[in-house]
C-alpha cells in the first residue's frame, strides 16, 4: 500500500527504541493478530488513543461487541510515541488564528471541549487505577523572544477575558524562580489544566481496561483491504484473518492508510515529529540552569520545541523532523535536536542523548480536528487530525464516537469546527512540497521572534 513517506516510517515489526518502550509494562492480556474469519458489532482500524477509547467507552458503556485492529503492536504509532502532554490544543492555529478562522463563538467552544478532554483523561486513569505517572499541572509556554511575549499578552488575555480559561502571565524574572532558566526565556503564559504522562503506560493501560470491558484486540493485524459483502457488512482483510462488521470506526490519525477507502484520501498531512532524552541530569545539572518545574513546557516558536523533565530527571526534548522520513533524515533530525537543546540550555550541551525516536503527527486541511460520519455510508465513523495533541483530544474524540454509535445519534457538545470530513488538500502528490515550504517560512518568522 503506497504511503506518504519513505518506507523506514512504516515498519509495523518493529518497535520504536523510545524511552517510552523501555519503561513501559507489556501488555499481559491475549490480544494475538487476526488470524481467522470472524465477525463483530463494531470493528475498530486503529489501535491507539481514539480507537482504543470508543473501544472502552462501547464496550463499558453499551455492551457493544467491538474489536480492534492495529498494524503494529498495541500503541505502536504515535499513542506509543508522543511528548506526553495532556493540554488543551489540537488546532493547527495557535489560539488568536483560531479566532480569526472559525469566530470567537466556535473557538470558546472548542477549549471547552479541550478542558473537557484533559479532565476525561485523568478521570479514566483515576477510575481504573491506571499509572501513566502524572506529572505538573499546567502547561508552560516559554516566550523565546521579546516581541513573542509581546504576544503571550495577548493570549493572556483572549483565554482568561474572552475564553474564560485558567491562565497565568510570567514575567521574566518571576518564570526563572518558578521553573527555569535558559538562553530563549523572556517570561511565559502557564494555562490550566494540563499535565504530563507516560504516554504508552497511558495506551497500554486503557487497553488492558477495555480488553477487561469485553472488548478484543489484535496486534499486527493491519487492514489491506476493505469492501462489504453481499448482506452489507463491512468486511476488513489482513494477512491473517477477515472480520466482518455491522460499523466501522477509523482511527489512523498521523499513520492514516487513507487508500484505503475514496472519502479518507488526501484529508491529512502527516507530520514527521522526533524525540530525544537525556541520561538522568545530576541536582548539579538541574541547579545550573534553575528547573525546578515538572510542568510540561513548549517554546513560543512556530516550528515549536516540546520539552520536560521526567520523573527520573532525565531531559526529553522534541520538535519537527524532515519531511521524506529516510533513515538518513532521522539521523540529521536527531542532531538538530541535540543542537537546538544545547542552544537552549548550554550547560546541557555535553550531556549523553541515551534515546531518539520519531513517528508521525497528523494535520488537517481545516486545521481543525476531524470526526463524524460518512455522508454516503452512516455505518462508517471516523476521528483523527490531532495536529500534535493527542493524548487527550483523541481519547475524547473516541468517546464522541461510541456515545454517537451507542445512543444512536451525533453528540451535542460537539463543537461545529471538528464536524465532519475536512476538505481535502488540493494537488495531493504535493503535499510533502506544502509541507517543506510551511516548515521553511515559519522558521524564517522564527528567525525574527
Amino acid at each position: 500500500m503506497k504511503r506518504l513517506f519513505d518506507d523506514n516510517l512504516y515498519q509495523f515489526t518493529s518497535p520504536q527504541q523510545s524511552y517510552w518502550e523501555a519503561t513501559a509494562e507489556p501488555v499481559t492480556f491475549n490480544d494475538a493478530p487476526l488470524d481467522t474469519d470472524d465477525s463483530c458489532d463494531v470493528a475498530v482500524i486503529g489501535g491507539g488513543y481514539t480507537g482504543l477509547s470508543a473501544a472502552y467507552h462501547l464496550a463499558r458503556d453499551y455492551g457493544i461487541d467491538v474489536r480492534v485492529l492495529e498494524a503494529g503492536h498495541i500503541g505502536w504509532g504515535a499513542s506509543g510515541r508522543n511528548g506526553g502532554f495532556c493540554c488543551m490544543g489540537g488546532t493547527g492555529v495557535h489560539r488568536q488564528g483560531l479566532v480569526r478562522l472559525v469566530g470567537m463563538e466556535q473557538t470558546r467552544a472548542f477549549y471547552q471541549s479541550q478542558v473537557s478532554a484533559v479532565e476525561l483523561v485523568r478521570q479514566i486513569g483515576a477510575d481504573e487505577g491506571i499509572d501513566y505517572q502524572a506529572q505538573g499541572e499546567a502547561e508552560v509556554e516559554v516566550a523565546h523572544t521579546p516581541r513573542a511575549y509581546a504576544r503571550l499578552k495577548k493570549d493572556y488575555e483572549l483565554l482568561t477575558n474572552a475564553l474564560g480559561l485558567a491562565a497565568e502571565l510570567v514575567k521574566p524574572d518571576e518564570c526563572r524562580e518558578r521553573f527555569y532558566d535558559s538562553s530563549e526565556q523572556f517570561g511565559a503564559l502557564v494555562s490550566k489544566p494540563a499535565f504530563g504522562l507516560h504516554p504508552l503506560r497511558y495506551c497500554r493501560g486503557l487497553a488492558t481496561v477495555a480488553n477487561a470491558r469485553g472488548a478484543r484486540l489484535h496486534r499486527h493485524s493491519e487492514v489491506i483491504e476493505w469492501s462489504k459483502d453481499e448482506g452489507g457488512r463491512h468486511r476488513l482483510v489482513t494477512r491473517g484473518g477477515t472480520l466482518r462488521a455491522r460499523r466501522v470506526i477509523f482511527a489512523s490519525n498521523g499513520f492514516i492508510q487513507e487508500q484505503l477507502r475514496p472519502e479518507f484520501f488526501a484529508r491529512t498531512i502527516p507530520v514527521i515529529s522526533a524525540i530525544i532524552v537525556t541520561r538522568p541530569l545530576t541536582a548539579d545539572e538541574r541547579t545550573r540552569h534553575h528547573w525546578i518545574t515538572e510542568h510540561p513546557s513548549i517554546n513560543s516558536r512556530r516550528i515549536l520545541n516540546y520539552y520536560r523533565v521526567l520523573p527520573d530527571n532525565r531531559f526529553l526534548f522534541g520538535g519537527r523532523g524532515d519531511v521524506r522520513g529516510t533513515v538518513a533524515g532521522e539521523r540529521r533530525t536527531y542532531d538538530n535536536l541535540a543542537k537546538t537543546m544545547g542552544s537552549i540550555w548550554p550547560h546541557w550541551r555535553d550531556v549523553e542523548i541515551e534515546y531518539r525516536w520519531h513517528g508521525l503527527i497528523c494535520m488537517t486541511a481545516s486545521l481543525c480536528p476531524t470526526l463524524g460520519q460518512l455522508e454516503d455510508d452512516n455505518s462508517v465513523f471516523f476521528g483523527f487530525g490531532y495536529h500534535g495533541n493527542g493524548v487527550n483530544t483523541a481519547t475524547w474524540s473516541g468517546r464522541q464516537l461510541a456515545d454517537w454509535i451507542g445512543k444512536g445519534r451525533e453528540p451535542a457538545e460537539l463543537p461545529a469546527i471538528v464536524r465532519g470530513l475536512s476538505r481535502r488538500y488540493p494537488l495531493p502528490a504535493l503535499r510533502k512540497s506544502y509541507l517543506g515550504l510551511g516548515i521553511f517560512l515559519s522558521r524564517q518568522l522564527d528567525r525574527f521572534g
